[in-house]
């Protein structure tokens, strides 16, 4: 069996999953005394050597032992590489001593301190600032302090800004703020080239390959949701005063001294399943009226409370197509900034349910129809062509917008073959886990363009490892 090298990968180790990275399973091997090493190699390989196959072993619901592969190294909006690690309190650059600095340089006239860079990332209406240079590629439009100083003169506050994180090597802090009331400063940006975009036309223009726009998408995911729930926060629940932010804007205090009610950060999780028959052989897919017209996707529901992720996937499921569900397979998550404002930040928990029946019975008021697909049929629904082309439309519709002549453009016009004529359907793009939740399941040994994975194999005794569907690198 294969093991892949500096990439999380699935080892099945009843009765659950856990992850291990090649590289640090064989550190940690070659720490344990040669007894214990062996032992432990010969245990993994017992376990391997009672593994049916992936994805072609027949039903079954104890143990759970579906593999799947994942497709991309991080979903999009996750891997923000400004939350790779909570700084220490006494840091310089921590949330309670960057706000300090804040304050300070606010104050400060133009020019009086430069030790410690101050970046700022704008919104509006839920909107990042962007620009859009001479390629296809859009960028944050990150403005320094002082230039958000001579925008906003006497009326900046450092309680308006929201701590994002820092960057050690270039001793910069990050912060996002809300310039919702500032309507008098769009024409200023647009004469600079700048606009605020849509976090989902952003979202699709990004190319999920270049792993410094996805970390891009990420601090914009971040920032939006930070601001809409610092917005829908601005009174406490319990008692009705106003709140304070509090932690460089990451969590709200309540201003009443005798409530004090501490408020964070709105999480929403809602489950999404891919639901497969008993033979592995067909996926359930559904579309609602919401969605653009020929696109499929996954069931999903929210959680409800005193339930688990297990019971919310049987339970969504069989309300909304009645199918009964049996064995449930953790596959990924992924955060999604870009739902209503209500609920500033989802969390999309990623399952592979496998059905105990087939027959079918829509609820017409969740979904508009469901339909079980062919494997065949999904691969046909993957074009990788058409996403691409869909992500370079909206990247040129970025640049149109910063350049101040946007275009309209119609997602469902963006999915079609290249004769002109309309795909006859399509499933989400690589942005959104529903994506590789099919894709792994249709393309299990393939990456996110199409390509088989492969991977080079440690020497050792762990050589003949093999290991559940190898990201692509």
């Amino acid at each position: 069996m294969r093991l892949c090298q500096q990439q999380p990968c699935w080892f099945p180790l009843s009765p659950s999953y856990i992850t291990v990275d090649g590289t640090i399973m064989l550190k940690l091997l070659n720490l344990l005394p040669s007894s214990s090493s062996k032992l432990f190699s010969r245990y993994i390989l017992s376990l391997s050597t009672k593994l049916p196959p992936p994805l072609t072993r027949p039903f079954s619901h104890h143990p759970a032992t579906t593999t799947m592969s994942i497709n991309l190294r991080t979903h999009a909006f996750a891997g923000n590489p400004l939350r790779s690690r909570t700084p220490n309190r006494v840091e310089p650059l921590s949330p309670a001593a960057a706000h300090e600095t804040l304050k300070t340089r606010i104050a400060e006239t133009a020019g009086e301190s430069v030790s410690v860079n101050l970046k700022v990332l704008p919104f509006r209406n839920g909107r990042p600032l962007a620009s859009s240079g001479s390629s296809d590629a859009w960028r944050l439009a990150w403005l320094g302090l002082e230039e958000v100083k001579r925008l906003l003169g006497a009326n900046l506050s450092a309680d308006s800004f929201v701590y994002l994180g820092y960057d050690a090597d270039e001793d910069s802090v990050y912060w996002a703020i809300d310039l919702s009331r500032e309507s008098i400063l769009v024409a200023e940006f647009g004469a600079m080239k700048l606009c605020f975009v849509e976090l989902r036309t952003l979202m699709v223009a990004t190319d999920w390959v270049d792993l410094k726009a996805m970390g891009s998408l990420a601090i914009a995911g971040h920032a939006r949701a930070l601001l809409e729930w610092y917005n829908i926060s601005r009174f406490c629940g319990h008692c009705g005063e106003k709140t304070v932010p509090m932690e460089a804007g990451r969590r709200k205090q309540c201003s009443n001294e005798s409530c004090k009610k501490r408020i964070y950060p709105r999480v929403d999780p809602v489950v999404i399943m891919l639901v497969i028959d008993s033979d592995n052989d067909r996926a359930l897919l559904s579309k609602q009226s919401r969605f653009v017209p020929r696109m499929w996707s996954c069931l999903a529901g929210f959680i409800e409370p005193g339930e688990s992720l297990e019971e919310a996937v049987r339970r969504e499921t069989w309300e909304e197509v009645g199918i009964e569900v049996g064995e449930v397979v953790y596959h990924s998550s992924q955060p999604w900034p870009v739902g209503p404002n209500s609920m500033p930040c989802q969390l999309m928990v990623g399952f592979f349910a496998y059905a105990k029946s087939l027959e079918i019975n829509v609820d017409k008021e969740e979904l508009e129809d469901a339909q079980w697909h062919s494997r065949e049929e999904v691969r046909r629904a993957l074009t990788f062509t058409e996403y691409k082309k869909a992500q370079q439309t909206a990247a040129a519709k970025v640049e149109q917008m910063c350049k101040g002549v946007e275009k309209t453009h119609s997602l469902s016009t963006e999915f079609n073959v290249e004769s002109g004529e309309l795909a006859p359907m399509f499933v989400p793009g690589p942005f959104a886990i529903a994506h590789h939740l099919i894709s792994s399941w249709a393309f299990p040994d393939k990456d996110v363009n199409g390509i088989e994975c492969r991977s080079k194999q440690p020497s050792g005794s762990m050589s003949n490892l093999k290991v559940k569907g190898c990201p692509h690198q």
